[in-house]
């Protein structure tokens, strides 16, 4: 059975790119258990950029699968997994065969950074921690704007960087 040469490309690449999501989000982020800083979102967007929002959304889910169970910080929770497999599909959506540019780049960030960051992801901490939605909003949202300026400027300085080859 021949796969052939480009989706063995493509497996590798995707490969290399989970594995970079999943060292970058649990090892090289600042965590908190109500927030988390860091740069996993740079494979899912080369992934987007790359192959576009159905493989971008699985590597998405799948990096935060692999990383809950590998390497995990508390108990398992689905709905962060649907939100990082949504990530992806935004992020494909918005970028993949089309010029990064910065209206591309802004709606990307502010529809994950809004809807799946400060809408879902606040959603399912208040289900699992019960805490009051007054209590987790301002944290979240502070943490939510920080990301959102890092992930526009990286963004952008990957435009600058011919990355579809």
């Amino acid at each position: 059975m021949d796969v052939g040469f480009g989706r063995l490309t493509r497996l590798a690449r995707l490969a290399l790119l989970l594995a970079m999501e999943v060292v970058l989000s649990r090892f090289l982020s600042i965590a908190t258990p109500i927030a988390k800083i860091g740069f996993g979102f740079v494979p899912v967007v080369l992934a987007a950029v790359l192959y576009g929002p159905l493989w971008a959304g699985a590597l998405g889910g799948l990096a935060d699968f692999l990383g809950a169970i590998l390497f995990p910080t508390g108990a398992y929770f689905p709905g962060f997994t649907l939100t990082a497999a949504l990530v992806g599909c935004v992020y494909g959506w918005f970028l993949f065969d089309r010029p990064i540019t910065w209206k591309n780049t802004l709606g990307a960030v502010s529809v994950v950074s809004l809807v799946c960051h400060l809408g879902l992801n606040t959603l399912w901490l208040l289900v699992i921690s019960g805490y009051g939605a007054m209590a987790l909003l301002p944290t979240r949202a502070v943490q939510t704007a920080v990301m959102a300026v890092l992930q526009v400027l990286a963004i952008r300085l990957l435009a600058k960087v011919e990355i579809r080859k």
